[in-house]
């Protein structure tokens, strides 16, 4: 089972003393000097790599509590712990918590469609860094880390899948096992962009599958299952039922941002 997993690679040691820190800061010196660490949204020039400038920071619209303990959407005052949203009391999804980093609006946006259409791969880092924090809870009680994945025919087209790339920077911050294979797009589906909740829904009914070699590594276990924006929902419930189907004792769903309706 285990040469399934990808897990934290060991760091590797370092031979002889390290450099002192005037002489590491020197150097990052330099190398910010060469290389000038810019917005990941905007480009704009800031005092380091992996930061969004003040305009950026500012409009980026990050979900802190409170909010619906199922689905993750922001409440505009406190209801008290445990509180859920009207929608997912009225139409409760199979996977147990979603946590997002952002509301999906003009930044966050920018960034996701920077790593998924215009091969800004290096933003997986960051994203994936927010990530985790914004789903600390999620990852603590995770036995491994899964993303949705793409048709092989879309992943040859796009190259790599941008939430396996979250997936991967997330399975390491949290130090927990990644499994890239353990869920497959068995069949090739429309692109969800455009469509309806009830057409999204029926695109991705039956798309995803545990292969019969994985699914030891699925049952009794808690699966933290990574994309990168959530919509209707549509895909992230037909993963999640399965890896029930394939035995999962629970799965939680971790996304870098979610459509959030005005007035919600």
């Amino acid at each position: 089972m285990e040469r399934y997993l990808h897990t934290r690679p060991q760091p590797r040691q370092r031979k002889g003393r390290s450099w002192p820190s005037p002489l590491r800061a020197i150097a990052a010196g330099a190398a910010d000097l060469a290389l000038p660490a810019q917005c990941l949204a905007c480009q704009r020039h800031v005092a380091r790599l992996g930061g969004l400038c003040p305009v950026c920071w500012g409009e980026l619209r990050l979900i802190e509590r409170p909010y619906c303990e199922r689905l993750g959407l922001p409440f505009t005052y406190d209801l008290g712990p445990g509180a859920l949203s009207a929608e997912a009391i009225a139409e409760p999804p199979p996977f147990d918590r979603l946590r997002a980093v952002a509301r999906f609006d003009l930044v966050a946006r920018t960034l996701v469609h920077g790593l998924k259409y215009r091969d800004r791969t290096e933003l997986a880092r960051w994203m994936g860094a927010w990530m985790a924090r914004a789903g600390m809870e999620l990852t603590a009680e995770a036995d491994l880390v899964l993303a949705v994945p793409l048709h092989r025919w879309r992943l040859w087209l796009r190259r790599f899948n941008q939430s396996a790339a979250l997936a991967q920077t997330v399975a390491t911050i949290a130090d927990r096992p990644f499994a890239p294979m353990a869920l497959r797009r068995v069949r090739a589906t429309q692109q969800q962009v455009g469509l309806s909740a009830g057409e999204r829904d029926r695109n991705v009914r039956g798309a995803f599958r545990v292969p019969a070699d994985h699914k030891a590594i699925i049952a009794g276990r808690r699966v933290l299952l990574v994309d990168d924006v959530y919509t209707t929902g549509a895909t992230a419930r037909a993963a999640t039922r399965a890896l029930l189907r394939a035995g999962a004792a629970g799965v939680d769903v971790l996304v870098f941002a979610r459509v959030v309706r005005e007035g919600t």
